[in-house]
């Protein structure tokens, strides 16, 4: 009982700490708007590219961030299901198992968009519904690479890790 007062002090320490850190991350890197481009299908290199996306997160907040990831190509190879491999002789790896679904419903619930391409789509005979992880209509875009482009137009910064 003696050290209690001590305990809440450490304690209420510790959350100032915490969100006066927050508040010096915020004000140091502001508002960003950022697309992350995957067109390769290294389920280790995706897994780190979306690990690289939630440091993003961590770091800026995402209230201060409009954060979008692009794919096309080798890259919807993050949502495939691995099931659908069959179907789908144009892929080698289906990454969508149950950890990378996990990852990207944290994501998603943390206000990142996934943008896919119809180009790839179309040309892999990928059927969204049947073959992608959570993918609605509104997610595919006309073009992966117009895409990047247009977004890099309307002032996002582009990474690709």
């Amino acid at each position: 009982m003696k050290n209690l007062p001590k305990v809440l002090l450490s304690f209420m320490l510790g959350i100032a700490l915490l969100f006066s850190g927050n508040l010096a991350a915020n004000e140091r890197y502001g508002k960003q708007k950022v697309v992350y481009h995957i067109n390769y299908d290294d389920p280790k290199k995706q897994t780190g590219t979306l690990r690289n996306v939630q440091n993003h997160i961590n770091a800026v907040g995402a209230d201060n961030l409009d954060l979008k990831v692009v794919l096309h190509g080798n890259g919807l190879a993050l949502l495939v299901l691995p099931d659908a491999l069959a179907d789908l002789p144009k892929f080698k790896h289906g990454n969508a198992n149950d950890v990378m679904a996990a990852t990207i419903d944290t994501l998603k619930g943390q206000g990142v968009e996934f943008a896919v391409c119809a180009n790839t789509v179309k040309g892999r005979d990928i059927n969204t519904e049947d073959h992608l992880y959570n993918v609605e209509e509104s997610d595919v875009v006309p073009s992966g690479v117009a895409e990047l482009a247009h977004l890099q137009s309307q002032g996002y910064v582009y990474m690709r890790p």
